[in-house]
């Protein structure tokens, strides 16, 4: 098992997981709501399909993120009057306020870490890196296995 990285990718993210969960349940959100909202607090009103590109969602995942922190009071999802197809998702003044309770949680994660900002930076560099070779490599491998 140890020299399988697919499993120490599968550890290494679980135990990140368990240092948000406590941080986040103060915050009422999940790993997944608090990753949308990071996305409208650093851009603004985003349509919907802005959001899913951003957190590599699909539709169907995303909606009920969506609808679960419209419950929350956190963002409003209105249909833009000039495309009614398009949706814009808004955060309220309550989503807004959250982003200062918030404010801590990437710095306790980097704590629990124990890298140094160099080392951070490598491995977020790294794992991007790690994250276009393998949806790269499943594209062309689905490409070649729909011409055959």
């Amino acid at each position: 098992m140890e020299d399988l990285i697919c499993f120490a990718l599968y550890a290494a993210s679980r135990s990140v997981t368990a240092v948000y969960r406590p941080l986040l349940e103060r915050l009422h959100l999940t790993y997944p709501q608090y990753l949308v909202m990071t996305v409208l607090w650093q851009r603004g009103a985003s349509p919907i399909k802005e959001i899913s590109g951003a957190l590599q969602l699909d539709y169907g995942t995303l909606t009920p993120l969506l609808k679960r922190l419209e419950t929350l009071g956190y963002v409003r999802r209105e249909r833009r009057p000039d495309d009614e197809r398009s949706v814009i998702v808004t955060l309220t003044a309550e989503g807004e306020a959250l982003r200062e309770q918030a404010r801590d949680v990437p710095i306790e994660i980097t704590q629990a870490m124990g890298l140094t900002p160099e080392a951070t930076a490598v491995l977020r560099d790294t794992l991007r890196q790690i994250t276009e070779n393998t949806a790269a490599y499943t594209a062309s491998q689905t490409r070649s296995n729909g011409s055959a």
